[in-house]
């Protein structure tokens, strides 16, 4: 019985490929298919898993009531081609579940408790990843994009200051772009460093969310 390379292995053999093919559309033709065919493999060996993301993302489709079903169909599409990342767990933990919400709050929600909210999830499947479920490369992949994916939205949408938005999209952008372009380059994957003292990201989250609630309360005040 042949066993499947671990999901870093996998994809670093699919990034070698590309980088042997020079990056040519023949090669690209090859890597999206291998890696297609490797997701529906990992899909299989985890219905659950598959489950819980479908009906979890079907929860997310009604209570936006298809405000953005685009989101929602692109966040499903990303975590169950991503699978295999679970490694040897077959389901979902509660810190996995917390951040597909956190990834789908803006197309579930744009009231005034989203930028609480996200911080507060995100603290929350920090230590439930660490502390009640077993973690997870999928974890920590998903934590990642959904904050970029929301905090870029979040400050295109609602922080008024323009420098204020740019930086929010290089803290969290830029960096997701930096480490998917080394990867390609080299033929393998590379990790985001993790600043030990300052975390930018982790600074403009901040920002973003006490600049917001201040507007909001403002807002409020002067509507009495």
């Amino acid at each position: 019985m042949t066993t499947e390379p671990d999901s870093r292995a996998a994809t670093n053999a699919l990034l070698a490929g590309l980088r042997q093919g020079r990056w040519q559309p023949r090669a690209w033709t090859s890597f999206l298919l291998d890696a297609t065919r490797r997701s529906i493999r990992q899909a299989r060996l985890r219905p659950r898993a598959l489950g819980e993301i479908t009906v979890l993302h079907l929860v997310f489709a009604a209570a936006g009531r298809r405000r953005r079903p685009v989101w929602t169909v692109v966040s499903w599409a990303l975590a169950v081609s991503h699978l295999g990342m679970l490694e040897d767990r077959r389901s979902l933990g509660v810190a996995d579940v917390v951040t597909l919400t956190r990834a789908n709050l803006p197309a579930i929600s744009v009231g005034w408790a989203v930028p609480v909210v996200a911080p507060a999830s995100d603290l929350a499947d920090g230590r439930l990843a660490h502390g009640l479920s077993t973690p997870s490369r999928f974890g920590a992949a998903a934590d990642s994009l959904a904050d970029a994916a929301f905090w870029a939205w979040f400050a295109l949408r609602h922080e008024p200051s323009r420098r204020i938005w740019t930086a929010a999209l290089v803290a969290w952008v830029a960096p997701v772009i930096a480490v998917t372009t080394v990867g390609l380059g080299r033929g393998r994957m590379v990790d985001a460093p993790h600043p030990a003292v300052v975390r930018p990201a982790a600074a403009m989250q901040a920002v973003l969310a006490v600049r917001a609630v201040l507007r909001w309360t403002r807002h409020y005040r002067s509507s009495r």
